[in-house]
């Protein structure tokens, strides 16, 4: 019985963030005569996607989503990885106080970064350019921080094995430690996709012309601040396509994240 309790409070869970995506995908087949007054009456039209190709740049902005999204999330992984590395493994001096350092960019709200991150940008010539998207992003405290945690609890047998067979400090990170880091490296790519997929205020702020604009800004044109109404129709067909790639990245992610951590040792 309580098993039975649990399933039908998880199900209710699932169908609670379920339920949002199928009127999203519904209220992108309805007309816009229907969307508010008649909810049984679905058009099953397609008419709203076709409208947004046709009002805006789609694939142009899907292509800059996609290229922001996946540059950033390799540099996040790689610089988050090595650090964690270096800070959870190496000694040097004055690591507990840089690593402090890297813990306080996490308590500093975004929106307090956003003037001086533009004055940067604007003096380096970068404004409504992939590097002013993509550059900001690859340095994250949370990223370091998740690594660091991770490699702490690295084996240290695997480590002096490595060391054993003529290994340095870079082919014991590339060959034993990375592999073995799989899951985490896996939690936080999926992690920085999704936040860099879905970003809004910053690639707004530095980009100027269709050509650079992302699709998450690429959403606000069918909701303008001087339209006299909303094309829901068009602005639910938007967000599917925008949402298509992180389900996807979800996916065929979600597999690394349930192996066991040290299943990468055991292959190699």
């Amino acid at each position: 019985m309580k098993k039975l309790f649990l399933y039908v409070i998880l199900i209710l869970i699932a169908l609670s963030m379920v339920l949002p995506f199928i009127m999203m995908f519904l209220i992108s087949l309805s007309g816009e005569e229907n969307i508010f007054t008649n909810y049984g009456n679905i058009n099953l039209s397609f008419c709203a996607y076709n409208n947004v190709f046709e009002s805006i740049p789609a694939v142009k902005y899907f292509l800059n989503s996609v290229i922001v999204a996946l540059f950033t999330t390799i540099g996040q992984l790689i610089i988050a990885s090595l650090a964690g590395y270096g800070f959870a493994r190496t000694k040097f001096k004055g690591k507990d106080i840089l690593f402090f350092i890297v813990i306080l960019t996490m308590m500093v709200p975004p929106q307090v970064n956003i003037v001086p991150l533009f004055y940067l940008m604007s003096k380096l010539g970068w404004i409504n350019t992939y590097q002013a998207m993509i550059v900001p992003g690859i340095f994250g405290g949370f990223g370091v921080f998740m690594m660091r945690q991770y490699f702490t609890s690295f084996s240290k047998e695997l480590e002096e094995a490595s060391c054993l067979d003529g290994c340095n400090i870079f082919q014991t990170f590339f060959r034993i430690a990375l592999p073995c880091a799989l899951p985490a490296i896996m939690t936080l790519g999926i992690f920085t996709f999704v936040t860099t997929w879905n970003s809004f205020m910053w690639p707004l702020i530095v980009t100027n012309t269709d050509s650079m604009r992302t699709l998450a800004v690429g959403l606000t044109i069918f909701k303008g601040s001087f339209r006299e109404i909303t094309l829901w129709g068009e602005l639910m067909a938007c967000s599917c396509i925008c949402s298509l790639p992180v389900i996807i990245i979800f996916i065929f992610g979600k597999k690394y994240l349930i192996n066991n951590p040290m299943e990468g040792a055991i292959k190699g």
